[in-house]
């Protein structure tokens, strides 16, 4: 079965002030038309609602940025990593410069669990920054 064999048309109305600014910013981030940028707001939508049920399966992308001249830093991280190593499926580890490094780990569990050993790892000392993206199926 082909995409369109699979797609529903339906009518929305919305204030044209409204509509403006939304085409606006479906231009700023390219979207080839209306359609696309409704279905990935849909997407958006599934996805939030999925992390508010405890029992779901979710996923996340964090990205951590540290300087691993702190002392004790890059063992804290790889120590609690392998706490959770059910959990966090990849990890990739990048030199960013002379100091700074850059992590970025592959997650999945529950809701509640995934967001545990995220704020966790950003929370450590000596990490500068830190960010969750989530997601699932």
């Amino acid at each position: 079965m082909s995409m369109e064999d699979n797609t529903t048309r339906f009518g929305v109305s919305v204030p044209k002030g409204l509509l403006l600014e939304f085409d606006e910013k479906i231009k700023d981030k390219m979207y080839a038309n209306r359609s696309e940028a409704i279905r990935d707001l849909i997407r958006d939508f599934i996805v939030e609602t999925k992390w508010e049920d405890p029992e779901e399966e979710v996923y996340g992308s964090l990205t951590l940025v540290f300087d691993h001249e702190k002392r004790g830093i890059s063992d804290r991280l790889t120590e609690m990593q392998h706490r959770s190593h059910d959990m966090i499926v990849s990890t990739m580890h990048i030199h960013l410069d002379h100091n700074n490094c850059m992590e970025l780990m592959a997650i999945r569990g529950k809701p509640a669990e995934v967001q545990h050993i995220a704020d966790s790892l950003i929370s450590t000392k000596g990490v500068k920054h830190g960010k969750l993206v989530v997601s699932s199926i």
